[in-house]
């Protein structure tokens, strides 16, 4: 007796059954057509994101700033994140704000702070969700023309030094410079 080939009942289980009915029916080729209208994304690799969060907190640890570092995707979850020895408890939330923040806006969050500024009608953006955190420090991952993510640094004495910091992520990886505009 081979109890591997023992019937279940169930011959060649739900999805041959389903594979089998659809392909009985011509419903294969719509299941094809679906895949092909699906959204292609590319994606940031956890390996770039913590090789992103590493230089930045090197970039600020030479100037010694003890920060943290957070990087995102384009929906805003979290890839990876460090916190330097000695950086406040404060630090690793506000540098994963400031990364959602310029993943869901698409902007630096320096541009988007002296935007809100300027335009007081804007200022209900900061309230979109507890998420969102409108100071600099958060710059978007651009890579071959696509976002794919955002970077946020908190942590050293001014947003101006949390951007440079950022931005040494984004040299590491290759991504676009995002220094936010000079107004």
């Amino acid at each position: 007796m081979v109890r591997g080939m023992r019937s279940s009942g169930r011959g060649l289980g739900y999805v041959g059954v389903i594979a089998g009915a659809l392909l009985m029916v011509g419903g294969w080729p719509a299941v094809t057509k679906a895949a092909e209208d699906l959204p292609k994304e590319s994606v940031l690799p956890t390996v770039l994101a913590g090789k992103a969060v590493q230089a930045a907190l090197e970039f600020c640890k030479k100037d010694g700033y003890r920060v943290s570092a957070s990087v995102v995707d384009r929906a805003g979850v979290l890839r990876a994140m460090l916190r330097a020895d000695g950086a406040g408890p404060h630090t690793v939330e506000s540098s994963r704000k400031k990364a959602y923040t310029a993943a869901s806006l698409r902007r630096a969050t320096t541009d988007l702070a002296e935007m809100i500024a300027k335009q007081p009608a804007l200022q209900a953006l900061r309230d979109m969700n507890d998420s969102i955190l409108m100071v600099g420090g958060g710059l978007p991952i651009e890579i071959a023309g696509e976002v794919v993510g955002a970077i946020g640094v908190g942590g050293a004495p001014g947003t101006h030094l949390d951007d440079a910091c950022a931005e040494a992520g984004l040299d590491a990886i290759g991504a676009a410079s995002k220094v936010p505009t000079a107004k």
